[in-house]
């Protein structure tokens, strides 16, 4: 007996971290990707004085609904993130710029703000944003050297420049928040929806 009850979860990210949370917590997972331009939309609302919160449910909801307007069953979308203090951050288009973020990060508090929301048809039926507080320690330059080498390309593929579950933990000191919600997925609360949903056993 299983514990997903129904048609396989089509997850509307390429994030493989994302993907591999789900499919862990026994949810059977149909990648297909927005396509959205997030930057576009992201830069749009953050004219018009939207949060780091408020922009990553949008992006959450838009990709959510992007791909039901084009398959059936449920279809769930997320997005993170980062803000220090007023600053918004997204993800860097090289290592350079990962380097330049590291460094504006470093020995400060960030937030990481998770949105995640399904859609079913052409609704929205569950939604959510989490945030998590991470302190990095001082980096040196031998540091970000040795970091950078070691981490490659996959630091520009984290809104972050960092991946927490693998060499990215090496930066911080402290650490306040659920680790799914650092990781991208707010996993516990989307588990109770799809409890209540009659889509896991509950």
């Amino acid at each position: 007996m299983s514990l997903w009850h129904g048609e396989p979860l089509i997850l509307a990210s390429k994030s493989e971290v994302r993907r591999s949370l789900l499919v862990a917590a026994g949810i059977p997972v149909v990648v297909d990707p927005s396509g959205l331009d997030e930057r576009s939309i992201e830069t749009s609302k953050a004219d018009v004085g939207a949060g780091p919160e408020v922009i990553a449910l949008l992006l959450a909801r838009e990709k959510a609904l992007a791909v039901a307007r084009r398959r059936a069953g449920f279809v769930l979308g997320a997005d993170q993130t980062l803000a220090l203090g007023p600053r918004r951050f997204s993800k860097p288009a090289s290592l350079a710029a990962a380097r330049e973020q590291l460094a504006a990060l470093a020995g400060k508090t960030h937030a990481l703000h998770s949105a995640v929301a399904v859609a079913d048809g052409h609704k929205i039926v569950f939604e959510t944003v989490e945030t998590a507080r991470l302190t990095m320690r001082p980096l040196s330059k031998d540091f970000l050297d040795s970091y950078l080498a070691d981490a490659g390309e996959r630091v520009i593929a984290s809104v972050g420049a960092y991946q927490l579950e693998s060499l990215g933990i090496h930066l911080f000191e402290r650490i306040e928040g659920d680790h799914f919600t650092i990781l991208g997925l707010p996993l516990l609360p989307l588990l109770a929806f799809f409890r209540k949903a009659g889509l896991v056993v509950p």
